[in-house]
C-alpha cells in the first residue's frame, strides 16, 4: 500500500519561502506521477503542479497551474523517494491546507484530482501579511 506524507508547512510573512515534502513509502516513484494540491477555507482544492516520470528515471514532465507559475517549483530527490514543492514569493492568498497525491502514470490526468489514488494527510501553511 502506497502511502504520502507532507511536511514542511508552517506560518510565513508575505514574500517569504517554504519548502513542502512529500515523501511516499509501499513503491518508488517510477511510472507514478505526484501533484501538490491545495484547499483554502470555503474553496475547493485545485491543483497546483505535477510531476510525472517518463520511460526513464532522468525523464519527466511538469505541470504548473498558471496561479503559481513562475513562484513555485516542484521537483524530486529519487534517492529519498520524496517530491518537493518550493514556494517562493508567498501571498496571504496562498494561505491553504497543501495536499500531496499520487497514481500510476497511466491513470492520472494531472489536472483531474479524482484520478489520483493516494493521498497525503495534509500540512498547513499559512501566510501573514
Amino acid at each position: 500500500q502506497v502511502q504520502l506524507a507532507e511536511s514542511g508547512g508552517g506560518l510565513v510573512q508575505a514574500g517569504g519561502s517554504l519548502r513542502l515534502s512529500c515523501a511516499a513509502s509501499g513503491r518508488t516513484f517510477t511510472s507514478f506521477t505526484v501533484g501538490w494540491f491545495r484547499q483554502a477555507p470555503g474553496k475547493e482544492r485545485e491543483v497546483l503542479a505535477a510531476i510525472r516520470w517518463i520511460g526513464s528515471i532522468t525523464a519527466q514532465y511538469q505541470y504548473y497551474a498558471d496561479s503559481v507559475k513562475g513562484r513555485f517549483t516542484i521537483s524530486r530527490d529519487n534517492a529519498k523517494n520524496t517530491v518537493f514543492l518550493q514556494m517562493n514569493s508567498l501571498k496571504p492568498e496562498d494561505t491553504a491546507v497543501y495536499y500531496c497525491a499520487g497514481g500510476e502514470n497511466a491513470r492520472v490526468r494531472v489536472t483531474y484530482q479524482e484520478s489520483y489514488d493516494y493521498w497525503g494527510q495534509g500540512t498547513q501553511v499559512t501566510v501573514s501579511s
